[in-house]
């Protein structure tokens, strides 16, 4: 397995003494609900007037702020306590915030993680097991009945949907600066958008190279989304759309023009391996010498702070559960030999874009 070397030192090595594993034991244990009581201390603004005071503050004053019972301010304050997001001074009981409720309030992965988890995940992590015995997001069902989450994407419900698509967007979003500077180094006048979504890609690619046409391909009901969020705006008529589904393996990529590059960002971990070597082997049929695909992906080994590789492999289990029931976010290896065996090779790879993002840049091997 190909570590970064943050990863290799703190994956490879039993680091804990006993008493923290102890400690590290019950905190999954206890999981659950350490979640959802730090989320309603932001919810709830408790955080926010701990550190808007100067001098910290008791139960009955964050209970008179707030507008909730004494009870329900102490078994929160009391939770967060042990949890490490607040400190006490036993002398006055007067409570502050730690740098971890810093944290909680300001890091922006944070606040998009935990609405992810809360409005799209928990529910749905209650059938893990099921969904992993079956190889189906079994977890998805409360939502609709859907084989997959992405045809219901455009039903769920809409602060789901807000979730979903903050996620999404805020990781995808933070290395597109980087991403077309490497894809446009080429100067591609075409460009096909695999699995374009809501053609947040496409706009940029269209206002950043004023004689670039893109083609986003992707589900016909993303498709119209995605015509609907690009209507009117800058650069709009160079966009067109092919809307099929690529898990049928006899839909075949666009064939009516040629395309000098091929976009798939935070694409292929959508689909289990199998299903991602079809999609390249069809991506590779109308590929030539000079065509290049661009996989954008955060590949959970190439990470270079633990935070980022813990985030990427519990989002696997999102995908598990209510995705798609077998894809995953991929290491480098697992990676690579499908882009092989696929009859591709990687020219370079391109790491630490954004939020630890990675883009392989492929040919046709010879």
């Amino acid at each position: 397995m190909n570590l970064s070397p943050a990863l290799r030192k703190a994956y490879t090595k039993d680091q804990l003494s006993a008493r923290e594993a102890q400690a590290r034991a019950e905190w999954i244990a206890w999981g659950p609900i350490v979640f959802q009581a730090s989320r309603l201390m932001l919810k709830f603004g408790i955080l926010d007037l701990l550190r808007d005071s100067d001098k910290g503050m008791t139960i009955a004053e964050v209970a008179e702020k707030t507008g909730l019972s004494i009870y329900a301010v102490k078994v929160l304050m009391e939770a967060s306590l042990c949890i490490g997001t607040v400190i006490v001074d036993p002398e006055t009981e007067r409570f502050e915030m730690t740098k971890t409720g810093w944290f909680l309030i300001n890091d922006p992965a944070t606040r998009v993680n935990i609405d992810f988890n809360h409005d799209v995940n928990y529910e749905g992590w209650f059938h893990l097991e099921e969904a992993l015995r079956e190889g189906k997001p079994t977890g998805l069902k409360h939502f609709g009945d859907w084989p997959t989450i992405y045809e219901g994407l455009s039903s769920l419900p809409e602060q789901v949907q807000k979730s979903w698509f903050g996620f999404d967007h805020f990781y995808s979003d933070s290395s597109f600066q980087q991403a077309l500077e490497i894809v446009f180094a080429n100067k591609p006048r075409t460009l096909l958008d695999v699995g374009g979504n809501t053609g947040r890609w496409a706009l940029q690619c269209v206002g950043y190279d004023e004689d670039v046409f893109v083609t986003v391909m992707d589900l016909p009901q993303q498709v119209d989304m995605m015509e609907r969020q690009t209507a009117g705006k800058p650069g709009a008529e160079r966009i067109d759309a092919f809307g099929t589904d690529l898990l049928n393996r006899s839909s075949s990529f666009p064939t009516n023009k040629h395309y000098d590059a091929i976009w798939m960002s935070q694409f292929l971990d959508c689909f289990g391996e199998d299903e991602i070597q079809s999609i390249l082997e069809r991506a590779a049929r109308i590929m030539d010498e000079k065509s290049r695909v661009y996989i954008m992906e955060t590949l959970w080994d190439r990470q270079r702070f633990e935070p980022a590789a813990f985030c990427l492999t519990m989002t696997s289990l999102y995908f598990t559960a209510l995705a798609n029931g077998n894809s995953k976010m991929y290491n480098t290896d697992d990676m690579v030999r499908i882009i092989e065996q696929a009859g591709l090779e990687v020219e370079t790879i391109h790491d630490n874009l954004g939020q630890g993002h990675s883009i392989m840049v492929c040919k046709v091997k010879k």
